[in-house]
């Protein structure tokens, strides 16, 4: 969200952007992020569906705006306080929306009373929505992760000697997995993430023999996942953010490094070597 906020503020010149998300179970969204802001008015700030110009955004669904806060007689008045310490003026507020769920709300701000154009406008929208896209990608992550740590049937963690149906699901969240990492910009969730991939991909099975040692890249390993669940170059390029030139770059790279020749070739050899499930 701080990334949103300050491009935010680059691309339109607003005087501050702040934003929060909805507090579990409190149906409110608290502000816990500020760009451009020179007291802590706003700071903490919790807002409730329905009140002021981001619980009015958040309770319709939709970006709103007014030109002078204070006197605007579109919205309720619950935080006229804390918006005139910080000085603001002219504000406009969108919601963030996850799964047809209100997550959050973006404002932005100016300390003149001047109408918010639709570049800007369009701005606020778009900054919403990278912050939605984040969101997505944790809640992936984290469902993911939570799977890969479930218990088998019988309490224990997931088996050693998994059958072929459980092998495959390893598999499929493994490259999941591998896929959705270099999306999260949270350094702790995402070294988490990495280092279930590590402990997905080096469980013992049917395949987990000893093998002399391999060392492939990050990206490399990426690659090979999404080759192992059966996607094209140009399909593991859309899922990883590269392009298929790349792809087949990495791809060639852990076949060099693996001694195959084909790409099937390479989906064995690493799971031999311990690197894949």
């Amino acid at each position: 969200m701080r990334g949103a906020l300050m491009r935010l503020r680059r691309e339109t010149g607003l005087d501050v952007a702040f934003g929060g998300l909805v507090e579990p179970g409190r149906g409110q969204v608290r502000i816990s992020e500020l760009t451009g802001t020179t007291t802590a008015a706003l700071d903490a700030l919790a807002v409730s569906s329905g009140n002021g110009l981001g619980g009015k955004a958040a309770a319709l669904v939709r970006p709103c705006a007014v030109t002078d806060y204070s006197s605007s007689r579109r919205i309720s008045h619950e935080y006229d306080a804390a918006v005139a310490a910080e000085g603001l003026r002219s504000v406009l507020a969108v919601p963030v929306v996850v799964r047809r769920r209100v997550r959050g709300v973006l404002y932005g701000a100016l300390r003149s009373a001047r109408p918010l154009g639709d570049r800007t406008l369009s701005a606020a929208v778009q900054a919403a929505r990278d912050v939605e896209q984040s969101l997505v990608v944790r809640d992936e992550a984290c469902g993911l992760l939570a799977a890969a740590r479930a218990p088998g049937p019988d309490g224990a963690a997931r088996a050693p000697d998994a059958d072929g149906a459980t092998r495959e699901r390893l598999r499929e969240a493994h490259g999941a997995l591998r896929a959705l990492a270099p999306r999260v910009a949270d350094p702790v969730l995402r070294a988490e993430l990495l280092a279930v991939c590590e402990t997905l991909a080096t469980a013992p099975g049917p395949l987990s023999a000893a093998a002399p040692r391999v060392r492939l890249t990050p990206r490399e390993l990426d690659v090979l996942a999404c080759v192992a669940a059966g996607t094209t170059n140009a399909a593991a390029g859309h899922r990883l953010g590269l392009r298929a030139e790349t792809v087949k770059a990495y791809l060639r790279s852990a076949m060099r490094k693996l001694g195959a020749h084909t790409r099937l070739e390479a989906v064995v050899a690493a799971r031999r070597a311990g690197l894949l499930p």
